[in-house]
């Protein structure tokens, strides 16, 4: 079974940033969701990931800061479904990357997230790069 945030993220699928001076109004309504400007230039994966939790009724980080979900529900050891997976992003403490849990093989992550090559979608990273799986009980309703 699905969970219901992670079936609302997998229809955004496909949202895409705009090249040049516009923005895409759906990733402009993912930044104002985390009172950041409408710029789709601007990284938006912790925006996306408080979206789709905004929609589910689920209360998210409210940050636009990947590493943000450090500190949101509980830290699980085995990945779920849908749980939220927060990434190291190069050698800087505070830069991260966070997107939804959909399987692992390999020694790679699969995740469902924005910012992901200018657009929502799932891409694989190496499990080096995992800080933590989150979860929260109300993924379960």
């Amino acid at each position: 079974m699905i969970p219901k945030h992670l079936g609302l993220a997998l229809n955004e699928i496909g949202v895409t940033e705009v090249p040049g001076p516009g923005d895409n109004p759906r990733i402009s309504e993912y930044l104002s969701s985390v009172g950041l400007p409408s710029s789709d230039s601007i990284p938006h994966c912790a925006a996306f990931v408080n979206w789709v939790l905004k929609k589910s009724y689920v209360e998210g980080t409210g940050s636009g800061m990947a590493r943000s979900f450090l500190y949101w529900g509980y830290s699980i050891s085995t990945p779920k479904l849908g749980c939220i997976v927060v990434l190291k992003r190069g050698v800087d403490p505070r830069k991260g990357h966070v997107g939804f849990f959909l399987d692992e093989s390999r020694g790679f992550i699969r995740i469902l997230g924005a910012n992901q090559g200018d657009r929502v979608g799932i891409n694989a990273y190496s499990k080096l790069r995992l800080l933590e799986y989150r979860w929260n009980q109300k993924f379960l309703l």
